[in-house]
């Protein structure tokens, strides 16, 4: 990308504003970084954003002194920069480091193309240059397209993005190879460098722009789970379920099975309460593992829970309270205190009629929840529902 020593101030200016464009980009992000420090993908994002900057502050001076060392400088610095990018993609979609496969892609890109402009050509580099890029970019764009469901609307924006700016370096590559000149002597000239310029810029606004909204969605998407989510166990809270479930009588064939750990006092007062947090967050395991899709499974509160079923018959409910509470008696809990075994007792209200309230449901499981407690816990009660308003 680029022009040689008779390219125009427009073009200059165009130069500055690209690298001025991307310096405040990356300095947005380390401030958000430093806001949030456990999104190390906004830190990736950033530094890959620096080493383009300081790509696009060296191609300034190779306009100027086209030597071999300086032009294998810009393609190492902005062949690295997007690595970074491709990394911060991949970080931002699996929560994995980046650093391995990024720079290993990097490393053999910059591999082929920096040979050619140190022995002397230079239009072979540029062209090798140019497609390295636009394989990084495409590879980028890529990442995003694969985590599209997290955030479709800003996501597909990136990716679209990202493919329009390696097009940018295709038709740079294109056009290059077009003349086929291997070797050239001077920075390209040519309309493709002018409309790859344009487009970066674009491209750069652009993206920096949905990388921060897309952040501060993610971020506000973390506050908004907090808040519905049980820290201990990770299932819903109190609050989330029964906002999932009050507004709106319950569903034809809907069971809600409460659930109340056995003699769990006992555990806390001779074992502790970080033993008693182990028991809790087991039961918690049983009852995921257990719960279907369509189904919402919650931490009332102590050693309370409660799992609603979406759909079922009412043999179906008990025999998965069953399951459930078989499961956890034969469990063998790993505490600081050593191994614990734990019981649990399960009431089940199942409404064979639509129009009754969640709270009603429930207060009915409740009722079946003692009656199994008051036969000997470690059991499951259940009482069958008509219409409860």
């Amino acid at each position: 990308m680029g022009q040689g020593k008779g390219m125009t101030l427009d073009y200059n200016s165009l130069l500055i504003a690209l690298g001025f464009s991307g310096a405040c980009l990356a300095a947005t992000l380390l401030m958000s970084w430093l806001v949030a420090r456990t999104e190390l993908f906004l830190l990736t994002w950033a530094a890959g954003v620096v080493l383009i900057v300081f790509y696009v502050v060296l191609y300034a001076f190779y306009v100027d002194d086209p030597s071999p060392l300086l032009g294998a400088v810009c393609y190492i610095a902005l062949l690295t920069g997007l690595s970074a990018l491709l990394g911060a993609a991949r970080q931002f979609r699996t929560g994995r480091s980046p650093l391995k496969p990024a720079m290993i892609g990097g490393c053999v890109l910059i591999a082929l193309a920096v040979p050619p402009i140190l022995m002397g050509y230079d239009g072979l580099g540029f062209m090798a240059e140019n497609i390295a890029a636009a394989a990084l970019l495409s590879a980028t764009a890529y990442e995003y397209w694969r985590g599209r469901a997290e955030a479709p609307g800003p996501i597909l924006g990136l990716s679209v993005l990202y493919g329009v700016v390696a097009f940018g370096f295709v038709l740079c590559a294109g056009v290059l190879i077009w003349d086929g000149k291997l070797v050239l002597g001077q920075a390209p000239q040519n309309w493709a460098e002018d409309v790859s310029l344009a487009v970066n810029i674009a491209g750069m606004t652009g993206i920096g722009a949905l990388s921060l909204a897309l952040n501060h969605w993610r971020a506000a998407g973390k506050h908004r789970n907090e808040a519905r989510t049980d820290s201990l166990t990770g299932l819903l809270n109190r609050r989330a379920v029964f906002d999932l479930h009050s507004p709106v009588p319950m569903r034809q064939f809907s069971a809600v099975i409460a659930f109340d750990l056995d003699d769990f006092k006992s555990i806390n007062d001779r074992f502790g309460h970080a033993a008693g947090d182990s028991v809790i967050r087991s039961f918690a395991e049983e009852l995921s593992k257990a719960a279907g899709r369509a189904d919402s499974a919650a931490r009332l509160g102590g050693e309370e829970f409660v799992l609603v079923v979406s759909r079922t018959l009412p043999e179906r409910a008990e025999q998965l309270a069953e399951r459930i509470r078989a499961n956890f008696a034969a469990r063998q809990i790993d505490t600081d205190q050593g191994i614990l075994a734990c019981t649990v007792s399960a009431g089940i209200a199942f409404g064979t009629e639509a129009g009754a309230s969640f709270e009603s449901v429930l207060r009915l499981a409740d009722k079946a929840l003692y009656s199994a407690k008051s036969k000997g816990r470690n059991q499951v009660a259940m009482r069958h529902v008509r219409l409860v308003k």
